[in-house]
This record gives C-alpha cells, sequence and structure tokens, in this order.
C-alpha cells in the first residue's frame, strides 16, 4: 500500500533518485539528502504509514525489524562500535516533515544528550 502523493513513496517506487543504503521486502533505507550528522540513513517501511500513531499490533514485528535494520547497517558501514541513534518524529510539533513513518540512523559524531 502507497501513497501517490508520498515522496518516500516516490523514492521507494523508483521514482524519485536516492542514494540507497539498504533494502529488504519490507524496507528501504536510504541518505538523507540534508543530513544532519556525518552518516544519515533514513530507514523507510515499504507500507505507507503516516507516523506512530498509526501503528497497530499488526506492525509490531515491522517496527521490530526496521530497528534490527537499523544495527546491521550501522555494523555494515562501520560506525556500530562508535555509537549512533535512532530517532522518530512522530506529528509536526515533534518535527516530522514527511508524513511516512520513518526512522533517522544518525552517527559519525559524538551527540549531545536530548534527554
Amino acid at each position: 500500500m502507497s501513497d501517490t502523493n508520498c515522496i518516500f513513496c516516490k523514492i521507494i517506487h523508483g521514482e524519485i533518485p536516492s542514494t540507497k543504503v539498504y533494502e529488504d521486502d519490507l524496507v528501504y533505507a536510504f541518505r538523507d539528502i540534508s543530513p544532519a550528522a556525518p552518516e544519515h540513513i533514513l530507514i523507510v517501511p515499504k507500507e505507507h504509514i503516516c507516523c506512530a500513531n498509526e501503528l497497530e499490533q499488526k506492525h509490531e514485528a515491522l517496527v521490530g525489524h526496521i530497528i534490527l535494520t537499523a544495527a546491521k547497517i550501522a555494523k555494515d558501514l562501520g560506525f556500530a562500535d562508535d555509537g549512533y541513534r535512532i530517532i522518530n518524529n512522530c506529528g509536526e510539533n515533534a518535527g516530522q516533515t514527511v508524513f511516512h513513518l520513518h526512522f533517522h540512523l544518525l552517527a559519525g559524531s559524538e551527540f549531545t544528550n536530548l534527554v
């Protein structure tokens, strides 16, 4: 299921170019075009889900898969040992600008604590 107006759906379907880092049946991961860290990768489920508020019990395995995919990417790209951050923004006030569930994988610099 996809949304024809969604930029991430268009990226997943190859309608908009991206620098792919990883892909499988469930997710597509690519480099952010406006990186907030030296390594900034977006991990996006292929199913169009607006945000975390739309997640249901049936998505439990998908969200787990996304987190495991983030760890795999971090290991494959060689920054797992130095540490990384996984972020999901839910809603406009939280900074979500594309309303397709996605997770930011950030690494390559020391982050200040936000919590």
